[in-house]
């Protein structure tokens, strides 16, 4: 017999297994670039069950401040043995375990996603049915990180063809508006986004309003993550939509950016904001107050890009997500069956049980470089 969703979590042990999976190639962006991607596959084992989630801070603390390393020791020290303290009786639960820890929300994410992903086991559904999303398959979009102009558009032209419904170019000062430029001449119709990873500053209005004539479908963060007058400002003289990633961590960073009239779109990233509960807190807050929403990616292995796009099918989610096909990033993924993209320019959301995926031990035995296990009352 089934067991209901309420069945309480009695946590077993935790494991934090580190991975380092080749990328087909760095991607580029203002902050730096990454050849290999490092992250913590995190699993919360009972009941002989597993859930699974990973974690997606880097190796330096460029793009946020937590880093990889950071995320092993706050899990091993303190939210670690706050998760396994207690049963959980619901997944909503996880959240309110670690709250007490300020701060460290890739390290949260990588924990609570991995509790949700138990429960909808637990309970024999995918995750999106638990988080209130609706599967089936969501549009998607492809990031292009710096490279040489005829190679950008000629990855950009291949990207459309290919039905990607939404390209987005890495763009920092000095390298902005001849590419956009590059790539709009040769896809006139293409929608087309930039992103500046928080690379400008507020001297630098003149070039950013010079890329308003180039009908982008949103700005991504084109100034540090701390400034929101200075986006507010920005977007006053804008008709190209401020969207905002690094400066939004949680509902109150959206709503405080939305009243200063800072964004009209944001990014949000689970493994960024703390995990599921919160990004739900979020897609309740934005669909009565008219805020737009899309699911970005974090170059995560298909553990994490399978929980993306469970949360991308969500209804407050109305832009594609930045969710490409597994072989854009990795020749050989953590899971079997990688994500392809249909010909209709979307990505099948698993419907299998939890987050639809596992890892494959051969896999992680292949691509482990080590990792630790905590059990209650150690």
């Amino acid at each position: 017999m089934e067991r209901s969703v309420e069945t309480p979590l009695r946590i077993e042990r935790i494991s934090l297994d580190e991975v380092a999976l080749p990328l087909r190639e760095p991607l580029q962006a203002a902050w730096g670039a990454e050849p290999v991607r490092r992250f913590w596959l995190v699993g919360v084992h009972a009941d002989g069950l597993s859930g699974w989630a990973e974690t997606v801070a880097g190796d330096a603390p460029l793009y946020a401040e937590e880093t990889h390393a950071g995320v092993a020791d706050v899990v091993r020290r303190h939210l670690g043995p706050r998760l396994m303290a207690e049963p959980l009786a619901r997944p909503e639960d996880a959240a309110g375990r670690l709250a007490a820890v300020r701060g460290n929300r890739m390290a949260k994410a990588g924990l609570e996603m991995a509790v949700w992903d138990w429960f909808a086991r637990r309970r024999g559904e995918p995750l999106w049915r638990l988080i209130g999303g609706r599967g089936g398959e969501v549009p998607a979009g492809i990031v292009l990180g710096f490279a040489p102009l005829d190679v950008l558009v000629r990855r950009a032209e291949a990207a459309w063809a290919a039905g990607y419904r939404r390209i987005k170019l890495k763009i920092r000062p000095g390298f902005d508006r001849e590419p956009l430029e590059a790539v709009r001449r040769a896809l006139p119709d293409a929608v087309l986004a930039a992103d500046a990873n928080g690379s400008y500053r507020r001297t630098d209005t003149e070039a950013i309003r010079a890329l308003d004539p180039l009908h982008l479908d949103f700005l991504e963060q084109p100034l540090p993550p701390e400034d929101l007058v200075g986006h507010a400002r920005l977007q006053a003289q804008l008709r190209t939509p401020v969207a905002l990633d690094e400066s939004v961590r949680c509902r109150e960073d959206a709503e405080t950016a939305w009243s200063l009239r800072a964004a009209r779109i944001f990014n949000v990233k689970p493994g960024r904001v703390g995990g599921l509960a919160e990004v739900r807190r979020i897609a309740r807050w934005a669909a009565p107050a008219g805020a737009s929403l899309w699911c970005g990616g974090m170059l995560e292995s298909g553990v994490g890009r399978a929980a993306a796009l469970h949360v991308a099918s969500l209804a407050a989610f109305d832009r594609p997500p930045d969710l490409s096909a597994s072989s854009r990033y990795f020749a050989v993924d953590l899971v079997v069956t990688p994500f392809e993209l249909t010909p209709q320019g979307t990505l099948r959301v698993p419907d299998g049980p939890g987050i639809g995926v596992v890892p494959d031990p051969d896999r992680l035995r292949r691509f482990r470089t080590g990792g630790f296990a905590l059990r209650p009352g150690e």
